[in-house]
């Protein structure tokens, strides 16, 4: 009886919730970017994920005639009777179809594994230079918290940087490697460091912008940036 009343309660909660989300159309003058499916909260339907370039200019950057920078958006859709829903709507994360030296070699891949959303692009800043960042979410306590960031800035002829945190177990690995093209060139030592840093409260999805987030090495004057 018991089990009969918690399926029933949590029935109702689930109607309830979804019928206060929004029905979702695709906006005017949107573009589709990509478009993957699977579980994020673990109920055994698959949510949507869909990311468009919107029409509104991040930018005075045009790389070829009408090529221009434009903002990016994704949505995670619930599927309710055969009716998308936004779930969740975010314009922060993704960087602008016009991002970095390249933009036409710009990737973005959107992946869901183990229930968590992961959010992986590259781009590069200049002709040498390429970034990649990654960022895991996973859905608990009614929202979407970062629980992993990867970021790695690399020169084809000088150096490999990589700083990586897992939020959930606190480990944080920072690896500089570094190299020269110029076989007369003094070479700095490479740098190796694993420790635990654990965040008091995790940062929600909506709250976090790249770059802008960051804590102390230890022993270090540097900081871990993400």
């Amino acid at each position: 009886m018991k089990k009969l009343f918690l399926f029933i309660f949590l029935f109702i909660i689930s109607d309830f919730y979804a019928q206060n989300l929004n029905d979702f159309s695709v906006p005017k003058n949107y573009k589709k970017v990509t478009e993957i499916k699977g579980d994020l909260d673990k109920d055994g339907k698959d949510e949507t994920v869909l990311v468009f370039d919107t029409d509104k200019t991040a930018s005075d950057y045009e790389r070829a005639p009408g090529k221009k920078d434009y903002k990016r958006v994704f949505y995670i859709l619930k599927n309710e009777q055969g009716q998308l829903k936004i779930w969740k709507e975010n314009t922060t994360l993704l960087h602008s179809s016009g991002m970095g030296f390249y933009p036409d070699d710009n990737i973005l891949t959107i992946q869901i594994k183990n229930n968590c959303l992961v959010v992986e692009q590259h781009f590069s800043t200049n002709s040498r230079h390429t970034q990649i960042n990654k960022h895991t979410f996973r859905f608990q306590n009614s929202d979407f918290y970062l629980i992993g960031s990867y970021d790695n800035f690399a020169d084809n002829c000088g150096f490999d940087f990589t700083n990586e945190v897992n939020f959930s177990t606190g480990k944080v690995i920072v690896d500089k490697e570094y190299s020269s093209c110029d076989d007369n060139a003094k070479i700095p030592e490479n740098f190796h460091k694993e420790f635990i840093h654990k965040l008091k409260t995790l940062i929600k999805m909506d709250d976090f912008r790249i770059g802008e987030h960051r804590f102390k090495i230890p022993d270090s004057k540097e900081d871990f940036v993400f």
